[in-house]
């Protein structure tokens, strides 16, 4: 008799969650369980069997380039601390590792995400927010790949020129910023073909012109 009682209970619980299941399916929401990377989830990415193939390589190389801004700036915390040790003063180290903390999370929610749901939903609201983030990503990547002695202090990212200032002190040192600038001169290049293949799909497939009657549409009902 408890047996059969813990039996119902079960099919019970199992029928309210199918419920809550439809119910969320009708209304549009994906659940997006975290399944990547598979030893540790910290996100959910499943292209093979949420994007559309005609988009997934547009995809693949995005997420590549996410992948190539964790590299990117992992070896500017490398590059940085031996500068650092070799006597360029802790400051510079603060901030490879503030670029690291704030970029990568940054990356991943404002243009990367935007840019997955856009190509899984086809919303031209998302690759709007895509194409405003990731001109900025574009822009961080060269100017890292120069790194000027502007807005940032110059030896925290290792561009040419402090790599060019590093040599004449520290061979090593210079040669380890080059490397970095030259992964950040691919980085912005890999970017650059990304933004070019997704516009040419969303001007392509009207959606240029679907967001703009969005945005109509919106500045409408507020004056209203």
């Amino acid at each position: 008799m408890e047996l059969q009682a813990k039996e119902n209970e079960l099919k019970r619980k199992e029928q309210e969650l199918k419920r809550r299941e439809d119910a969320i399916a009708r209304t549009g929401v994906v659940i997006e369980e975290k399944n990547w990377p598979e030893f540790f989830p910290l996100i959910h990415h499943d292209i093979p069997n949420e994007i559309p193939i005609h988009l997934q390589k547009i995809q693949y190389v995005a997420f590549t380039t996410l992948l190539g801004l964790v590299g990117c700036l992992l070896w500017n915390i490398v590059a940085v601390t031996v500068a650092w040790i070799k006597g360029e003063g802790p400051t510079i180290w603060l901030l490879s590792i503030i670029y690291f903390l704030a970029g990568v999370p940054g990356a991943y929610v404002l243009w990367y995400r935007p840019l997955y749901r856009a190509t899984r939903t086809d919303s031209a609201l998302k690759f709007g927010a895509f194409f405003f983030f990731y001109v900025f990503h574009i822009a961080f990547c060269g100017f890292a790949a120069v790194a000027p002695p502007v807005i940032f202090q110059g030896k925290s990212l290792t561009g040419f020129l402090p790599a060019i200032e590093l040599l004449t002190t520290n061979a090593a040192v210079g040669i380890m910023y080059f490397i970095g600038a030259g992964f950040f001169c691919i980085e912005t290049l890999l970017n650059i073909w990304v933004i070019q293949q997704v516009y040419a799909y969303f001007r392509g497939s009207g959606k240029a012109a679907e967001m703009k009657r969005e945005a109509t549409k919106s500045t409408l009902m507020r004056a209203l």
